[in-house]
C-alpha cells in the first residue's frame, strides 16, 4: 500500500472519522463501517484533511482552476479546507456551497460564496460515496446554474459498492454525469490495512460479507 494511504486510514481512524460496528447509510443501507466527516472538529485535524483533497487534486487534474463545491452540510467545511489547502500550494481557486433553505430576503439565492458563471468549470468535494444519492442530489442542485459544467468529484473513500445496478456507484456516476469520481482510498485499501493487525479480523470478515452482498459486480 502506498504510504500516503495508510497515513490518509490512520487519520481518518485518529480523528474518529472512521468507525466500525452497525450504522445506516443515506441510501439506506446497514453498513459494518462509517465514514463521517462530522467527527472533523479541530483546526489542525480539517487543515490535514484540506491536504489529503489538495494532494489529490494535483495529482488528477494539475493546475485546473476550477470552482469547489461543498454540498450542505458537511461539504462545507471540506470544500474550504481543500480550497485554503491548495491556496497555499499557489492554486488559488474560488468556493462556493448550497443552502438547505432558500434565503428569501437581503441577496437571496440557495448559494453561498463564488457563484460560478456560464463556461465555469465546477469540481464537487464530498466525504463518500455509497450509492450514488448525495451525488444525484448535487447535481439536481447545480442544474440551476446556466452552462456550468462538473469537472470531478472529490471523495474521502470509495466503497466499491453497487449503485443502482450492478455496477458500481462511481461508475454510475460517470456513465450518468460524464465526469470522473475520484477517492483518495478505496474500502479494499482500508481492508488490507486492517489486516496487518489480527484484532481487525471481525471487522475485515464483516466488511468482506457485506461486500459479497452489496460490491458492484461490474
Amino acid at each position: 500500500m502506498e504510504g500516503y494511504k495508510r497515513e490518509f486510514i490512520e487519520f481518518l481512524e485518529s480523528a474518529g472519522v472512521l468507525k466500525f460496528g452497525d450504522f445506516t447509510a443515506k441510501s439506506g443501507r446497514k453498513i459494518p463501517y462509517f465514514i463521517n466527516a462530522g467527527m472533523i472538529k479541530t483546526g489542525d485535524d480539517i487543515a490535514k484533511l484540506g491536504e489529503f483533497y489538495a494532494k489529490a487534486y494535483f495529482e488528477k487534474l494539475g493546475a485546473k482552476k476550477a470552482v469547489l463545491y461543498g454540498p450542505a452540510y458537511k461539504g462545507i467545511s471540506l470544500a474550504v479546507s481543500a480550497a485554503v489547502a491548495l491556496s497555499k500550494k499557489d492554486l488559488n481557486v474560488p468556493f462556493f456551497f448550497n443552502r438547505k433553505e432558500v434565503k428569501d430576503h437581503g441577496e437571496g439565492g440557495v448559494f453561498v460564496g463564488y457563484v460560478p458563471t456560464a463556461g465555469e468549470e465546477v469540481v464537487i468535494i464530498e466525504d463518500v460515496i455509497t450509492a450514488g444519492t448525495a451525488i444525484r442530489e448535487s447535481m439536481e442542485i447545480l442544474s440551476h446554474l446556466e452552462d456550468v459544467k462538473v469537472a470531478a468529484t472529490f471523495i474521502m473513500v470509495d466503497r466499491k459498492e453497487k449503485g443502482q445496478t450492478e455496477k458500481g456507484a462511481m461508475q454510475e456516476i460517470e456513465e450518468q454525469f460524464g465526469f470522473p469520481v475520484y477517492s483518495i482510498v478505496d474500502v479494499y485499501d482500508i481492508i488490507e490495512y486492517l489486516e496487518e493487525d489480527e484484532k481487525n479480523a471481525e471487522n475485515v470478515e464483516r466488511i468482506k460479507n457485506y461486500l459479497k452482498v452489496n460490491g458492484a459486480k461490474a
